[in-house]
C-alpha cells in the first residue's frame, strides 16, 4: 500500500508537526507533501520523508512572511500533484485537505481544526484589516468548502473541531484524540506540594497569559512561566517580582517544570491542548478555563457546581468565562490551594494516559479497518511507554 502525508507547512515544531510524526511512525515509508517546507524546522524524519512541496518554496525566506500569502494558497495547493497512492492523509489546520487527487484514491483529512484564517478567528487574525479583506476572505471560505467535498473521511482531533467541521462543511467526523508522547516525562512518584504555579506554552494573545499575570500579581504566588513570543515583553512590564520569565526552555527542563510545578495554569481556548495532557502525565493538575479542548483533556471540577469533589478523580479546576476572568481564574486558584490533595498523582497520570500514542494507533487502527485498508503495526516504543505508566498506575 502506497501512502502519501499532505501537512500545511513545516516551518517549526509544534502540535500538528508531532501528530504528522506520529503517522510517519505508523507508515514509516509514506511520502511527504508540503506547501513550504524549511529544512531543520521539525525532525529529520520528517524532513527526510519530504518529496514535494508547492510554489510557494521557491520563494525566498518564504517561511518568515508565508501567513501573508493566503490568498495564493488555492494554487500552490493546486499545484502539488500526487498520484500512484491508495490512501493520502492530509493532517492541516489549513488549506492542504483541499487538494485534489484522482477518484480512485482514499483521502483522510485528520483535521486540527478547519481555517481558523477565514473562519471563526479572521477578525483575531487580521484586525482591522479583516473589514477590506471580506471579499477575499468570501472567496477563501467558498473554496475551502468546496474543496471538503473531495474529502472521503473526516477525523477530527477534538469534539470542539468535530463541530466546527460540521458547521463549515456540512460534514460528520469521526473524533480521534492526538497522540500526546509523555514518554520523555516520569510521573513523580510520592505526593509534594510545588513551588510554584507554572504556564507552558507560546506568549501570543490568544493564550491569554496576560490574564495569568494579573492574576498573579494580585495573588503574590510564585508563578514560573516558559516559552517565547511576541507578547514577552509587554508581559514582563507588568509582572510583579513573583512571576518569573524562563523564555523557551528544552524538553528534559520542560518535564521538570512539569513536575515540580504546584499546578499548571491554562487559560486559553484550544482546539486540544496538549500541554495540560503533559502536566497530567507528569502527575500534575490543571488550573483552566472551562472551553475548548480543556474540557476534553482535563476532568475538572468546575466551582459552584452540585458534585462532590471526591465524587470523581478529578485532575484539576476550571473556571468560567466572565466579565471578570482575572478574579474567575483568582478564585479557582485560591479553591486549588484550599483542596490541593485531592487532586492526586494517580488521578493526574490516569487522565494523561486517554490520550497515549498507544490508545491513537489503536483507534486509527480500527478506523483505517473500516475502509479497507490493513491497520498499520504499532511501534513497539509506543507499546512500551505506556506499559511502564500502567505499572506506575498499579
Amino acid at each position: 500500500m502506497r501512502v502519501a502525508l499532505v501537512h500545511d507547512w513545516l516551518t517549526g515544531l509544534r502540535g500538528g508537526e508531532k501528530c504528522l510524526a506520529a503517522f510517519l511512525e505508523l507508515y514509516p515509508n509514506a511520502d511527504v507533501y508540503t506547501l513550504i517546507h524549511k529544512k531543520g524546522s521539525t525532525l529529520d524524519t520528517i524532513d527526510q520523508a519530504v518529496v514535494g512541496t508547492s510554489f510557494l518554496n521557491m520563494l525566498p525566506a518564504v517561511e518568515k512572511y508565508y501567513r501573508y500569502l493566503l490568498p495564493l494558497f488555492p494554487m500552490a495547493v493546486n499545484s502539488i500533484k500526487l498520484e500512484g497512492y491508495d490512501l493520502v492523509i492530509s493532517t492541516s489546520h489549513a488549506a492542504v485537505k483541499n487538494i485534489k487527487l484522482p477518484e480512485d484514491t482514499m483521502h483522510v483529512s485528520y483535521c486540527f481544526t478547519p481555517m481558523r484564517y477565514i473562519w471563526d478567528q479572521s477578525q483575531t487574525y487580521l484586525g482591522k484589516k479583516a473589514y477590506f479583506s471580506a471579499p477575499i476572505i468570501k472567496a477563501l471560505r467558498n473554496w475551502d468548502k468546496n474543496g471538503s467535498s473531495g474529502v472521503d473521511e473526516f477525523i477530527a482531533i477534538s469534539k470542539l473541531v468535530a463541530a466546527r467541521i460540521r458547521a463549515y462543511y456540512g460534514r460528520r467526523s469521526k473524533v480521534i484524540y492526538p497522540p500526546v508522547d509523555t514518554s520523555w516525562i516520569s510521573p513523580l512518584t510520592n505526593w509534594k506540594r510545588g513551588d510554584a504555579f507554572l504556564y507552558a506554552g507560546a506568549l501570543v494573545p490568544y493564550k491569554r497569559v496576560d490574564l495569568i499575570v494579573e492574576a498573579f500579581n494580585i495573588l503574590k504566588l510564585p508563578l514560573v512561566v516558559a516559552g517565547s513570543g511576541p507578547e514577552r515583553e509587554k508581559l514582563e512590564k507588568i509582572a510583579k517580582d513573583n512571576i518569573h520569565f524562563l523564555g523557551r526552555v528544552s524538553d528534559a527542563d520542560l518535564a521538570e517544570l512539569y513536575r515540580n510545578c504546584r499546578a499548571l495554569i491554562f487559560p486559553g481556548k484550544e482546539d486540544f491542548g496538549m500541554v495540560p495532557v503533559e502536566a497530567q502525565a507528569a502527575g500534575r493538575p490543571v488550573i483552566a478555563l472551562e472551553s475548548g479542548g480543556a474540557r476534553e483533556t482535563i476532568l475538572g471540577y468546575t466551582i459552584g457546581s452540585n458534585n462532590e469533589l471526591t465524587s470523581k478523580p478529578y485532575s484539576g479546576v476550571f473556571f468560567k468565562a466572565s466579565k471578570d476572568m482575572t478574579e474567575e481564574l483568582i478564585d479557582a486558584v485560591k479553591f486549588f490551594i484550599k483542596n490541593e490533595e485531592l487532586f492526586t498523582i494517580e488521578n493526574c497520570v490516569n487522565q494523561g494516559m486517554k490520550f497515549s500514542p498507544l490508545l491513537f494507533a489503536n483507534s486509527w487502527g480500527k478506523f483505517i479497518a473500516q475502509q479497507g485498508f490493513s491497520a498499520p503495526e504499532i511501534p513497539q516504543k509506543w507499546m512500551a511507554s505506556n506499559t511502564s505508566k500502567k505499572a506506575f498506575n498499579a
